[in-house]
């Protein structure tokens, strides 16, 4: 029991849950924009509009993240360098991940001709796909996040400051 308890308290803790109130937020951004342009170009360039609902939702991120997920409060150009390839890098499997499912499920599935009644909503098969694979790429991103843009904060945060005050003294 007390195993099972130390693992709830490693997996649910302030850190995860920003993450998914933040991954919620951004997913919502991602629909809003996509669903936004989806209108403009009468849904015929869905790839398109998709890759602006990303880089939109991915810069939305990438802010949240820093800031209230990670706690990264470096702000110098040497830090910013650093993060900001390696965040939309990193993003990067996810927009393949995104555009991929997304023709999947339009071309092969046919989502695109599909309506989806949801409580007293009633959301296009194009929605309900990204929602699906919005889901894939939470926990994709989370990890990248974690093990590869973030990690070290303090370390990263000491060696900032201390290349600072090198610079200072020369």
């Amino acid at each position: 029991m007390k195993k099972l308890k130390a693992l709830f308290l490693k997996l649910v803790n302030r850190e995860t849950i920003t993450y998914v109130v933040f991954g919620a937020l951004t997913t919502l951004v991602n629909l809003l924009v996509f669903k936004l342009f989806d209108v403009i170009f009468a849904g015929r360039l869905y790839l398109l509009t998709n890759t602006i609902a990303w880089i939109t939702a991915v810069s939305f991120a990438f802010l949240t993240n820093k800031w209230f997920v990670f706690e990264s409060k470096a702000w110098t150009w040497r830090v910013l360098r650093k993060e900001i390839p390696g965040f939309f890098g990193a993003r990067i499997a996810s927009y393949f991940i995104e555009q991929g499912g997304l023709w999947f499920f339009v071309e092969i599935l046919h989502f695109d001709e599909k309506v989806f009644n949801f409580l007293i909503v009633k959301l296009s098969g194009k929605i309900v796909a990204k929602l699906i694979i919005g889901v894939l790429v939470i926990v994709v991103n989370y990890l990248f996040s974690k093990f590869v843009i973030f990690r070290k904060k303090k370390q990263r945060a000491a060696e900032t400051e201390e290349n600072e005050k090198n610079q200072k003294s020369v």
